[in-house]
């Protein structure tokens, strides 16, 4: 199912490439680059979206060092294929893609390992599909879908307003946001997401005590390491810039110091609807948590455009900011809303004595 749906989307979007890139205003060798860097990453979607799905796994297996091993591993292992493939071999701007591609794929080849050997509670078997297990996998797995899809919208959209108010410098800029966002918010999604099994399981079981209590921990971890990034992209912003983009000119350098103080404040909230989002995930409200996300994701920060567009490429740094502040009272509303359920009365057998 899962090399099935990462074909289709690769077929689109091999198709689509040149007009996705053409909506983002992108023109001449810079278009023909980026649609060669899409188009590698398309190529391997059937076999690199496994990885996602694999990682899960290991997870609710109780993985937990193993899964934060693997994806520390494939964070190296990609930074050393970029070197070789751009730095030693001299390959295009596709190689980039490239050796994403082929450090995700090595990851997920390597997280199947416990399974074919049988050392884990998941164990591999003759599929069989029912429609109320299709539709509940559909349900659980939209937030993040959605997410995905709403987050490249906002993307396509982001980057054909900056090349159109900054051109390539306020791209690059933009990317330097997005690279320090790629540094934090696995942090964000591993601590959250690693919790879920258990949250899920203690939900099922009716002890809503423990499930306060390991949410409790996760609220705080998010926050703690949210303010803590925070400080180091308000305090280090001319470092962060330099590390992404080499010899950065003096208007790269100004720009992105603007941007990443601003965004750094984004970190003073996120982490709240991120850690709600997990929450909904985990006791199965997909609603709620398809709501944070879209609205995370796609709402607000198109209506934060509309609103802050008076104030030029300031207003799209402050976007993000912005957003997030919503996306908090959003899933403050959504505890309120839930907050019977959620401090109901304990009914799992320890908690009664039996």
């Amino acid at each position: 199912m899962i090399v099935g749906a990462g074909a289709l989307i690769g077929a689109v979007l091999f198709a689509a490439a040149p007009v996705l890139i053409q909506l983002m205003g992108a023109q001449g060798e810079f278009a023909a680059l980026a649609v060669q860097y899409m188009r590698v990453y398309a190529l391997c979607s059937p076999l690199t979206t496994i990885i996602f799905a694999v990682d899960n796994y290991l997870r609710i297996c109780g993985f937990i060092r193993g899964s934060m091993f693997l994806n520390i591993f494939m964070s190296a292992l990609i930074a050393t294929l970029e070197v070789l493939f751009l730095g030693v071999f001299r390959w295009g701007i596709w190689a980039a893609a490239l050796a994403t591609c082929t450090g995700m794929l090595v990851c997920a080849a390597i997280a199947f390992i416990p399974f074919f050997r049988g050392k884990t509670l998941l164990r591999f078997c003759r599929p069989r599909f029912r429609g109320k297990m299709v539709r509940q996998i559909i349900a659980c797995g939209s937030p993040n879908f959605l997410n995905n899809i709403a987050g490249r919208i906002t993307s396509i959209l982001m980057n054909a307003i900056l090349v159109r108010m900054g051109g390539e410098n306020a791209v690059s800029v933009y990317g330097v946001l997005m690279f320090a966002d790629g540094f934090i918010q696995p942090l964000l999604y591993g601590m959250c997401d690693s919790l879920q099994p258990a949250v899920g399981y203690n939900w099922g079981a009716g002890s809503l005590s423990r499930v306060r209590a390991i949410e409790k921990c996760c609220f705080t971890a998010s926050g703690v390491v949210s303010l803590l990034s925070v400080a180091v992209i308000t305090l280090f912003p001319e470092q962060i810039t330099r590390l992404f983009v080499a010899g950065a000119g003096q208007e790269i350098l100004t720009m992105s110091v603007t941007a990443l103080r601003l965004f750094g404040l984004t970190y003073l909230t996120r982490w709240f609807s991120f850690a709600t989002q997990s929450y909904m995930l985990a006791i199965e409200k997909p609603v709620p948590a398809s709501l944070i996300s879209v609205s995370t994701a796609l709402v607000f920060p198109v209506l934060l455009i509309a609103a802050l567009w008076p104030l030029g490429l300031t207003g799209i740094w402050m976007n993000f900011a912005a957003t997030a502040v919503l996306a908090a009272v959003l899933s403050a509303a959504i505890l309120l809303r839930l907050r019977r359920e959620l401090c109901g009365q304990d009914t799992d057998r320890e908690t009664k004595g039996l």
